[in-house]
């Protein structure tokens, strides 16, 4: 499938091309209008008894959090001052009753009601609003129809609640998001430039990300006709589709421009302009049309080969992503649900640029990608002709395959010591202080806290229903009969320890229930609290067996449930995360080892990540360089975010590494030339990709929203301990551990394994013609006996060359010429005993090509070797009889 796609977009690439832009362009156009669309909050379970009462406050009773809180002050005046009374009464009785359904001013309520509602030196208050309308849609537009109708003369007026927070909060995102990509466009070009050699191949990821942001825009618009979508969805769609396209581009480019060049060099064809040379422009006009027809067929290859390598290693890298990334769709919290999705189409988006639109581009590039190159990408420069086997990453991974136990000991030691700090952890919630400090809506709530009665009071709600609540009843009317068992509950809340107060606040005779709010005195998220929450869920309202439904509220009881609601989804998200990805990576690697250790690995990391995020934001260690205000505490529902996207970036470079190396093992099986060629031919790669990513990042740590900063800070310390760490140094010292048990394959596995095998295949498929290089064999390793027999005289096979049996693969050199002098070896053209009739059958392996061997019997052979003469004159042949097996 991948071959004949590689061949389409050779044979169609301008029609691919055209259709490409034809599609982004009508997907930009359509992915702006999903900015008009984000939903505020998503961080509770829709299911929980504390949603309940926050859904029936809103309804029924009157929210205690408004829609929209106007904070009035003067400097001079109180609000006893009649020109202070005029100035507010006058200017909220002004507003459109279509906008506005309620408010709640000092001067509206009775003397008991009225005191909350101003400040300790009576200098400011507020105004409660309301919003008419029955969704967020209509809300939002009445807010912005009157929101500038509130000002009050003489006095200073701002604006806070819900509904001014959450469109501050949208504002945000955007504002940081373009600033993110104005501070990362020019370093990552500048990096994509160093580590590519030239200018055009380096815009082609930039492309590709261009393009995947625009496509994840345009499905995260759809989405928002089936569900409600938050605002930081905007923030994975943009980091992520930069971040992945990044990677999966450097992978297909450097690939292509590898099987461009074997594939140019194997043809005899001239990487420059040889048509040059030729005098007179219709000669020149000729050698140019033969030297493009010549490439075609180079770059036919080219592009069928990087499909079947890298292309089919993104596509897997990206199923593995949308598999961890979808685990958030198992969550009921809005919030994790919409970034899942939003994650998962951008990664979608991302590998179709990368395997289609990437492919196309460089298809009709050919040999123009290396336009603008630079001086140590020049074929004369010494990293050019550098041998691949004597590189950095190779001498890492030989000394990691030499001294396993010391680079195991050292890594785990650091792991574990950046995960120290998430021993302590503390979770809390999302509030104001997420904002930047001189976030209007930010102040507006801290001075209510601040300086009004109660005003840091967080209540307790409690909304009861059922026989007992009286249909005919209105605690706000004076002189009503309480109920007597109401009464008696309310009173038992007010004795419970660190109750301030219990008052009965709402009454529905539609719905048949009632709210009383308890005011405590304890910190909202302290044991303390929690306690009390509990104690009163679990307190009955009358002892008589009539039926009865108590919900409760409030900021501690929503904290409470959203926990609950985690960890119970917690364990599904990682059974199904799990599993997804073993079966996966089975698939890929034919291994029933390396899944679970890559899975393992990945554990690590997002550990690592975990603890830093706990020493930085609950202990406020990097407050000062990221300018943030610390809470005592992280947001749960970003840590389980940050979980997933960890999880499916690190099985990511995982993938990356461990195909190279799969590769290199089904040509060898030296399972240390195998770790360390992989290396040699991934950790440039994967160390660049991470580069480029960590600049993403970085720009994202430096958001306005504390959550953000949150989540960029955990992403980036994951995605460097992957591949500093993780990757370079752990991954190979384990593969050395367990040798040949890496590529372990149960028998009953085998013959299942083989009808799915998605391992990369290297090479064309037949009616592909493409030459082969000549392949150098490796040393013998030690940990693998392998009996070479050299044959130096000529046969019809070898023509000449020296070869080596070591089963199914044969590798082939020439000869060095023959040393003149008169003790040089024989050589084809000196008289040789006759070849055998046969060549000996390679050694015996259990497993060949996935499929149990049968035993081999033993049986009897000649081998001829080079020994020197006893006399030391020179050198002869002799013959020698050995077991063998056949």
């Amino acid at each position: 499938m991948l071959a004949g796609l590689g061949r389409l977009i050779h044979r169609r690439r301008w029609t691919c091309l055209v259709l490409i832009l034809l599609c982004t362009v009508l997907a930009g156009g359509w992915g702006l209008g999903v900015f008009g669309k984000f939903k505020q909050g998503g961080f509770e379970d829709p299911d929980a008894s504390s949603t309940t009462v926050a859904k029936l406050g809103a309804t029924y009773f009157g929210s205690t959090n408004p829609d929209v809180l106007v904070l009035y002050r003067s400097p001079t005046m109180t609000v006893d001052d009649p020109r202070y009374q005029a100035a507010v009464v006058t200017t909220v009785a002004r507003l459109p009753k279509g906008q506005v359904a309620e408010l709640f001013s000092y001067w509206s309520l009775d003397a008991r009601d009225a005191a909350p509602f101003t400040s300790h030196d009576r200098r400011s208050t507020f105004v409660s609003l309301k919003l008419a309308g029955k969704d967020d849609v209509a809300k939002t537009a009445n807010y912005h129809l009157i929101k500038d109708r509130l000002a009050a003369p003489g006095l200073e007026t701002r604006l806070g609640g819900a509904y001014p927070l959450g469109i501050e909060f949208g504002e945000q995102v955007v504002a940081d998001i373009v600033r993110a990509e104005l501070i990362t466009a020019v370093p990552l070009l500048v990096l994509l430039v160093a580590l590519f050699g030239a200018l055009t191949a380096s815009v082609l990821p930039m492309v590709v990300a261009l393009f995947s942001i625009v496509g994840g825009l345009a499905v995260l618009h759809l989405v928002t006709y089936v569900t409600d979508v938050t605002a930081f969805a905007l923030e994975v769609v943009t980091m992520m589709g930069v971040g992945l396209a990044i990677d999966y581009s450097l992978f297909v480019v450097s690939r292509f421009r590898e099987e461009l060049r074997r594939g140019m060099a194997a043809r005899g064809i001239d990487p420059g302009k040889p048509w040059k040379a030729e005098r007179g422009r219709a000669a020149r006009r000729a050698a140019r049309r033969a030297h493009r027809e010549a490439l075609q067929p180079a770059q036919r290859d080219a592009v069928v080969t990087t499909m079947l390598t890298a292309g089919r290693t993104i596509m897997v890298s990206g199923v593995t992503v949308s598999a961890a990334l979808g685990g958030l769709l198992l969550f009921p919290q809005m919030f994790l649900r919409t970034i899942g999705l939003a994650g998962i189409a951008t990664v979608m988006v991302a590998v179709f640029g990368a395997t289609v639109l990437l492919p196309t581009m460089l298809v009709l590039l050919g040999p123009r990608v290396e336009f603008g190159r630079m001086p140590w990408r020049r074929p004369t420069s010494r990293r050019a002709r550098r041998d691949p086997d004597s590189g950095f990453w190779f001498r890492l991974g030989q000394s990691v395959m030499r001294h396993p136990l010391p680079y195991f000991a050292v890594v785990l030691v650091i792991l574990g010591v950046m995960f120290g700090p998430f021993l302590n952890v503390q979770f809390g919630s999302v509030d104001a202080r997420v904002l930047p400090e001189g976030s209007p809506t930010r102040q507006v709530v801290e001075t209510v806290k601040r300086e009004f009665p109660n005003g840091s009071a967080e209540p307790i709600d409690i909304v009861l229903t059922g026989q007992l609540v009286p249909r005919d009843w209105r605690p706000a009317r004076r002189g009503d009969n309480i109920p007597p068992h109401l009464e008696d509950y309310r009173g038992d809340l007010a004795r419970l320890p660190g109750v301030v107060e219990a008052k009965f606040t709402g009454y529905s005779a539609s719905y048949g229930g009632v709210r009383v709010s308890v005011t405590h005195r304890y910190e909202p998220m302290s044991r303390q609290a929690q306690d009390l929450v509990q104690t009163i869920r679990g307190k009955p309202v009358d002892e008589s067996g009539i039926p009865m439904r108590i919900d409760v509220g409030g900021s501690t009881a929503a904290q409470m449930d959203l926990m609950d609601s985690l960890l119970r989804t917690l364990p599904k998200m990682a059974l199904f995360v799990g599993v997804t990805t073993f079966v996966l990576l089975f698939m890929f690697f034919g291994s029933v080892v390396l899944p679970l250790k890559a899975i393992v690995m990945n554990v690590l990391s997002i550990g690592a990540s975990f603890g830093a995020i706990v020493w930085g934001f609950q202990y406020g260690h990097l407050a000062g360089l990221l300018d943030f205000t610390p809470t005592g505490g992280v947001e749960a529902t970003s840590m389980i975010l940050i979980l997933a996207v960890v999880f499916g970036l690190s099985m990511d470079y995982e993938v990356f590494l461990l195909s190279r190396i799969r590769e290199e093992w089904d040509r060898s099986h030296d399972n240390r030339l195998a770790v360390a060629r992989g290396m040699q031919h991934t950790g440039g790669i994967i160390t660049s990709a991470a580069l480029l990513f960590l600049v993403v990042i970085a720009a994202f740590s430096m958001a306005g929203i504390t959550v953000v900063k949150l989540i960029g800070v955990g992403m980036f310390v994951a995605v460097v301990v992957d591949a500093a760490l993780v990757r370079s140094l752990l991954v190979p010292a384990t593969m050395r551990f367990m040798g040949g048990a890496n590529w372990w394959l149960p028998r009953p596995l085998a013959g299942l394994h083989a009808r799915m095998d998605l391992r990369e295949r290297g090479e064309v498929p037949a009616g592909e013609p493409v030459a082969a290089p000549p392949a150098v064999a490796p040393p013998l390793p030690a940990e693998q006996p392998y009996p070479y027999a050299l044959h130096w005289e000529p046969t019809p096979e070898t023509d000449g060359r020296i070869t080596r049996e070591s089963g199914p693969e044969v590798a082939a050199a020439p000869l060095p010429p023959p040393d003149p002098g008169p003790d040089h070896p024989p050589t084809w053209a000196d008289p040789v005993p006759p070849p055998p009739p046969a060549a000996p059958p390679g050694p015996w392996r259990p497993w060949a090509n996935g499929q149990p061997q049968p035993q081999p019997t033993s049986t009897s052979r000649t081998r001829r070797e080079i020994v020197p003469n006893p006399d030391g004159s020179g050198w002869r042949w002799r013959t020698v009889e050995e077991n063998d097996v056949n």
